[in-house]
C-alpha cells in the first residue's frame, strides 16, 4: 500500500504542488500515516479474488476479448501493476493500438496522466462521457437496480471530485460530468428536481468541486428523504470509493442524519451492456 500511494501521490498530475514543497510532506508525513488507514478501508471490501477494482478490470478485459476475437485485449493499471508499459509490450506486434483510459469524463489529472505513459502515435480515447452506448449501459444498470430493489425517493449521481482550481484553469471535467448526468436522467426520464449531481473523494484542505456527496446525503435525510439511490457514472468498476467511501462511511452518515436506506446502484462492472459499449468505444475512438 505504501508503494502504491507513493507512486500515485508522486504523480505531478495528481498533486499539482511544487515538488520541493510536496515531496517532503509526502514522504515524511503522508506515507507514514495514510497507508495504514487506507489498508484498513481496503480490508472492509477485499474479496477472495483480491481488490474489487483489479478483479472487475481483469474480467472486463476478458469479456471484451471473448466478445470480439478480432481484438487483442490487454488491461493495465495507471498505478501498480500490470503497468501500462508492460501491457503495451504484449501488443507490440499489433499494427494499430488504441488505449482506452477507463475515465468516462476527461480530466488532466487522470486522462493526461495515462497519456504521459504512451509513446507518440498511440491512439488514445480522450473521453466517452456522452457516448450513447455508455449512457445506455448506465441507464440499464439503474433500471435493473430499481426492478430488483425498488426506486428511491431521489437519485444521487456521485462523481469523483476534482480540485476547484483545475476547473477554473479550464479543465472540462465538471462540464462533462454534468452532461453525463443530464443524458442519464433523460434516458431514465427523471425530472430535474429528482436527481442531484455531487462529487466525492476530496483529498487535502483546498476547495474541490461541490456539492460534496456526503453533506448532500445528510441534507436529504434531514429534509425527510428515507430512501436514496446512489449511482456512480464516473466509475466503470466498483472500488474503494464506491464500496467503502459511500457504501460504508456515507451510509452511516446518511442514517445518522435520519435516513433509512442508502441503496447503491452497482457500477457497470461486467454488465453485458457495458462490454458492448466498451467494444464500440475501443473500435471507434473519438
Amino acid at each position: 500500500m505504501r508503494a502504491f500511494l507513493a507512486e500515485f501521490l508522486s504523480d505531478p498530475r495528481v498533486v499539482r504542488l511544487p515538488r520541493w514543497l510536496w515531496l517532503p510532506v509526502l514522504h515524511l508525513l503522508v506515507l507514514n500515516t495514510r497507508p495504514r488507514k487506507t489498508a484498513e478501508k481496503y480490508s472492509a471490501i477485499w474479496t477472495s479474488e483480491g481488490s474489487p477494482l483489479a478483479v472487475h478490470t481483469r474480467k472486463q478485459a476478458e469479456l471484451l476479448q471473448r466478445s470480439d476475437p478480432n481484438l487483442k485485449v490487454e488491461y493495465a493499471m495507471r498505478y501498480g501493476g500490470p503497468t501500462i508499459g508492460e501491457s503495451l509490450k504484449k501488443l507490440s506486434a499489433c499494427s494499430e493500438i488504441t488505449v482506452v483510459p477507463l475515465y468516462p469524463q476527461f480530466a488532466r489529472s487522470t486522462t493526461d496522466s495515462v497519456r504521459d505513459c504512451l509513446s507518440a502515435g498511440t491512439t488514445m480515447v480522450e473521453n466517452f462521457h456522452d457516448h450513447p452506448a455508455y449512457i445506455a449501459a448506465l441507464a440499464a444498470g439503474v433500471e435493473r437496480h430499481w426492478a430488483a430493489r425498488g426506486k428511491g425517493e431521489k437519485l444521487v449521481m456521485s462523481f469523483h471530485g476534482l480540485p476547484r482550481r483545475e476547473v477554473d484553469a479550464g479543465d472540462p471535467y465538471r462540464d462533462q460530468c454534468v452532461a453525463t448526468a443530464k443524458l442519464l436522467a433523460g434516458s431514465l426520464r427523471i425530472a430535474p428536481g429528482d436527481y442531484f449531481v455531487t462529487f466525492q473523494s476530496r483529498f487535502g484542505a483546498g476547495e474541490w468541486l461541490m456539492p460534496y456527496t456526503v453533506p448532500m446525503l445528510e441534507w436529504l435525510a434531514r429534509k425527510g428523504a428515507h430512501k436514496i439511490d446512489v449511482v456512480f457514472p464516473g466509475f466503470v468498476s466498483d472500488c474503494l470509493e464506491t464500496l467503502e467511501e459511500i457504501g460504508i462511511a456515507a451510509r452511516q452518515s446518511f442514517k445518522a442524519a435520519g435516513g433509512t436506506e442508502l441503496s447503491l446502484v452497482p457500477c457497470l462492472n461486467e454488465s453485458e451492456e457495458w462490454i458492448v459499449a466498451l467494444s464500440e468505444i475501443a473500435r471507434r475512438p473519438s
